[in-house]
């Protein structure tokens, strides 16, 4: 489902370089924008069923092959790999400690990717950037097929 908002919008006119052509206003315009809208959550067992896979994917294939032993360094090192369920999205997560001398033992987590239910088995891949947004690789997948490209694409795989 996609609904439309009217939103107000003011754009800069700039040259290619990003410099303001010679001191024009700026240009104030109305743009439709669609906003997809969230889909109906799961009930209880398809919710534990999402989750039960996810961990089981985390279990057998992310540990062994991206964390088969924790090495602490002198910096921010990976101490385990979990998963996390909110509001119909699966998010992917790592977990580090510091090794620096002056927040020693502190710890704090990154995700690295997601996967958000669009429908009854249907799902969408996203990836974490290094700007902490989020970026939709992936459209409409069953959960089986979303965690085998979770597995292959090397794009989604922890640091």
């Amino acid at each position: 489902m996609v609904a439309s908002a009217l939103l107000w919008t003011e754009r800069r006119l700039k040259t290619g370089n990003g410099e303001r052509i010679g001191g024009m206003a700026r240009k104030k315009q109305w743009m439709l924008k669609t906003l997809a809208l969230r889909p109906e959550l799961p009930d209880e067992v398809e919710k534990q069923a999402i989750i039960t896979a996810c961990e089981a994917f985390i279990g057998n294939v992310l540990k062994p092959r991206f964390l088969p032993e924790i090495r602490p360094t002198q910096w921010n090192y990976v101490i385990d790999i979990h998963g996390a369920w909110a509001a119909g999205r699966y998010r992917f997560v790592q977990r580090y400690r510091s090794g620096m001398e002056h927040n020693l033992g502190e710890e704090f987590d990154a995700p690295f990717a997601r996967i958000d239910r669009t429908g009854p088995d249907c799902f969408d891949i996203y990836w974490m950037r290094h700007t902490g947004k989020w970026w939709r690789l992936h459209v409409g997948l069953p959960l089986a097929e979303a965690l085998q490209i979770l597995e292959t694409d090397e794009v989604l795989h922890p640091c």
